[in-house]
């Protein structure tokens, strides 16, 4: 293949030439020599005993039960299941990991170590959702009483999760209806691994509704969790400016990358990399100072709260190391390639792992400890430096490409943006889609994948959708996908069709929204949430004008958030590839019984132009059935026509 079609991103086709020059192979390359299971990528293979693995086949003739009779509906269920509970499971146990340290300063045992809570505001919301009385208390007084409440959210045998209060009563009512209003965030997942067990359940439709339970236990659960915890000890995101791509790397700085999905130790690591003491030691070693710099959703985590640039998406953290310029690559959790170790190995970047849940052989690991989170960002830091004299001149090959980028636009910006202090509201929004000026809202999330070419689906969708008047929100990889293009400026609005140019230009915002990394798709079904609730646009999420996406997935998260979102009534369209595209009975089930079960349903559709076009029809035919689907001209009423207004 030739390597321009690996990656529509400037700066990852400049390094492509070292990595041919040095043999060096990535995601891409790999990708293109290990051709995909024909079975298991259309959900037709079990391996859940031993009696197998047992491959099904579509063919006249083929295999059509495994061993223990298990039919091609059973086991693309099981599959799917199984990957909702993986993809649950690592969003929820990143809530967990956020909430231990949010319980150690309640108890005031996190003096030292940088930690502390810098959102009263969101404290309080937080606390009252979960029926506790916080007038007249301090906020370390409500932070204890509701550590212990958020930490029971994970273990909780029955009953329901307090923020599934959070939803429309209309899709409340339906969840109970249907039995799937989650319990307790790890009961959900334990049983979706007990169902999905040999001999256990083999009704397609019962496997997958359970999916739908442990899929709402993260997205109203474990997920929401994370995400509203995170703003309480780190401060809820408002609109500022940072840059994208690799050319925000810097040859004469101590370049430290962060990577991976917990922000606990690179919100440190921020601190630390401002230090004078830290930035003295830099200049000791002849550097300018330091450029702390992200990968994946880390970079989303800290680029949102303090403007770090961003260096890449998921497929280039391979393609930072190749720069040559990057003397520490810390990781944490979740979407950390194994090649990095032998990459390192090239190169004077040190490779530091720092979660006993994620080691990788042969590189260093430094056990992060929340009680010393800064001590341990500064011994991280100091070892950059060291390396720093380390660099090889002559494999350094740094783009020069960056772009400017807005993000920040959490629930409570977009609130406070379209209505201000005094009367922050929903309704400019709901205004807007009611009269026609934006068509509707698409989210448009997710991975990317070197199975397509890399970022290119996702800017394509995302540019016919605003063309479109389609106002488009975004977390993780696919926004740092539509930031290097340029999407998440103002600037942008030129490209958005007249009624969406017209909004973004009153309000000063772009046109594709920057709300967070891959956990905060929480933060889209609290705004679908206020949408309904500000009135207008119907009584369930499943009534408004809206769509999902993720163009390029690759992760079990991904299929988690989706089946979320489809449980919440949202229409959602994955490319890339659907794991259970084999079973004709599952694909039914999936892409239109599901819409007379929760009112959302699945596709598949790889072509971005033809996604976007799904997504725009759906949301044309949401507002025929809400009876705005044409667009209210503007009246100039004179003073006649005033008197003659019914008050």
């Amino acid at each position: 293949m030739d390597q321009r079609e690996f990656s529509s991103c400037k700066a990852c086709n400049e390094i492509f030439a070292l990595v041919e020059q040095d043999k060096n192979l990535t995601a891409f390359h790999r990708a293109e020599d290990l051709k995909p299971c024909p079975f298991g990528s259309q959900g037709l293979c079990c391996k859940n005993c031993a009696m197998g693995p047992c491959r099904l086949s579509t063919k006249e003739g083929g295999t059509k039960r495994g061993v223990c009779g298990a039919t091609a509906a059973t086991i693309a269920a099981r599959n799917f299941a199984r990957m909702i509970a993986a993809g649950a499971a690592s969003h929820s146990d990143h809530g967990r990991d956020i909430i231990k340290t949010f319980s150690m300063v309640a108890s005031g045992e996190a003096e030292g170590s940088g930690y502390e809570i810098k959102d009263v505001n969101k404290l309080i919301a937080v606390a009252q959702d979960f029926g506790l009385s916080t007038e007249g208390k301090s906020s370390q007084d409500i932070a204890k009483e509701l550590a212990p409440l958020l930490v029971a959210e994970f273990g909780q045998q029955e009953g329901e999760l307090r923020f599934i209060r959070r939803a429309p009563e209309k899709r409340q009512a339906l969840w109970r209806e249907l039995g799937v209003v989650p319990r307790g965030v790890d009961r959900e997942v334990v049983e979706i691994m007990h169902r999905t067990h040999m001999g256990v359940d083999q009704d397609a439709e019962n496997i997958l509704m359970h999916g739908t339970r442990a899929a709402l236990a993260d997205g109203w659960g474990g997920s929401m969790l994370a995400t509203e915890v995170q703003d309480i000890l780190f401060g809820t995101p408002i609109p500022l400016r940072g840059k994208v791509n690799l050319g925000v790397l810097r040859k004469d700085q101590v370049n430290i990358i962060v990577h991976g999905h917990d922000p606990l130790l690179s919100e440190m690591l921020v601190v630390a990399a401002q230090d004078p003491e830290m930035i003295s030691q830099a200049r000791a070693k002849g550097a300018s100072g330091i450029n702390l710099a992200g990968i994946c959703c880390t970079a989303n985590e800290i680029l949102l709260r303090h403007g770090i640039p961003v260096a890449g998406n998921f497929l280039q953290q391979e393609m930072a190391i190749l720069t040559g310029v990057v003397e520490i690559m810390v990781v944490d959790v979740q979407c950390v390639m194994q090649s990095l170790a032998d990459l390192v190995q090239c190169y004077h970047t040190e490779l530091i792992t720092t979660s006993e849940k994620a080691k990788i052989p042969g590189v260093v690991h430094i056990q992060f400890d929340e009680h010393h989170a800064l001590d341990i960002a500064k011994k991280i830091i100091s070892r950059g430096i060291e390396n720093f004299g380390k660099r090889n001149p002559n494999k350094i090959i740094l783009p020069k490409e960056e772009m400017d980028l807005v993000a920040g636009f959490s629930h409570e910006t977009i609130n406070y943006m379209l209505g201000g202090t005094f009367r922050a509201s929903y309704r400019p929004l709901n205004d807007n889609i009611i009269n026609g000026r934006i068509l509707g809202v698409a989210g448009v999330v997710g991975c990317s994948n070197p199975r397509v070419k890399h970022d290119h689906v996702t800017t394509t969708l995302v540019k016919e959708l605003i063309k479109n008047n389609v106002l488009v929100v975004q977390t993780g990889c696919a926004a740092i996908a539509c930031a290097k293009e340029g999407l998440l400026t103002p600037e942008a609005a030129s490209l958005a069709g007249d009624g969406l140019a017209e909004v973004c230009e009153a309000v000063g915002m772009p046109p594709v929204l920057h709300c967070g990394s891959c956990v905060d798709n929480s933060r889209l079904l609290i705004a679908a949430t206020a949408m309904v609730k500000e009135g207008g646009l119907g009584d369930d999420i499943s009534d408004l004008p809206l769509a999902g996406c993720a163009p390029e997935w690759m992760s079990e998260k991904a299929i988690a958030i989706g089946q979320y979102f489809v449980g919440s009534g949202v229409f959602t369209v994955f490319g890339a590839t659907f794991p259970i595209m084999g079973c004709e009975e599952v694909k039914e089930l999936l892409f239109n019984k599901f819409e007379k079960i929760t009112k959302g349903k699945w596709a598949f559709e790889p072509d971005p132009i033809k996604m976007a076009h799904l997504m725009i029809d759906h949301i044309k035919a949401k507002r025929a059935a809400l009876g705005i689907e044409k667009k209210q001209e503007r009246i100039l009423y004179d003073m006649a026509m005033r008197r003659a207004l019914e008050v």
